[in-house]
């Protein structure tokens, strides 16, 4: 509980930089959670380059977005700037090949039974992440870590079973299973899938 409370106290000192338009700030961010991004992005990315552009990136994103924004969790505001850069670069540079790297092959897993052409069937994007936020906090927490660190993080079968300490036909089965259960919960919130 100290480390957690130490850490707060450390992350609203970068805040406190960020807001007072302190340049120390990015090199704050950069040592306490370069890795952490950098993780993100790799997973993502594959690229040494692009993945350390894309961390570079979410540095200027967070300098820019502090004077209006005053994140809560900084590493989850970090983290989310580093996958939405991450994702952006892979869509640029997967446009004209489209190859199924291990990206594409997980969004295909969440989206293969959702109907594209019909955005109209689709809720407010912030309703809809409430309601993913729900169902995920009623899972077993061990399936809420596959999850997260699948569909989040992008971490391959591998790297989940290893974490987990679960052969990856069970981390696959889990999944496929956690996937099943979302979908009938959308549909039973009224979500047409």
């Amino acid at each position: 509980m100290g480390n957690m409370r130490i850490r707060a106290m450390e992350d609203e000192k970068i805040i406190d930089l960020y807001w007072n338009r302190d340049q120390g700030a990015i090199g704050h961010t950069a040592e306490k959670y370069g890795s952490y991004c950098g993780r993100i992005a790799k997973n993502i990315l594959l690229n040494k380059e692009d993945c350390e552009e894309c961390v570079n990136d979410t540095w200027l994103r967070a300098w820019n977005a502090m004077p209006d924004e005053r994140p809560a969790i900084l590493s989850a505001f970090l983290g989310a700037i580093t996958r939405n850069l991450s994702l952006d670069r892979y869509r640029k540079l997967h446009t004209a090949k489209r190859g199924k790297g291990e990206v594409e092959f997980i969004f295909d897993e969440l989206t293969d039974q959702v109907d594209k052409k019909e955005p109209s069937h689709y809720i407010e994007e912030q309703e809809l992440v409430a309601c993913i936020n729900h169902f995920l906090k009623n899972l077993p927490k061990e399936h809420r870590v596959m999850f997260v660190r699948r569909y989040w993080y992008f971490d391959s079968i591998t790297e989940i079973a290893e974490r987990c300490a679960y052969s990856e036909a069970k981390v696959k089965t889990t999944l496929f299973r956690v996937r099943g259960k979302l979908l009938d919960y959308l549909k039973k919130e009224g979500y047409a899938l």
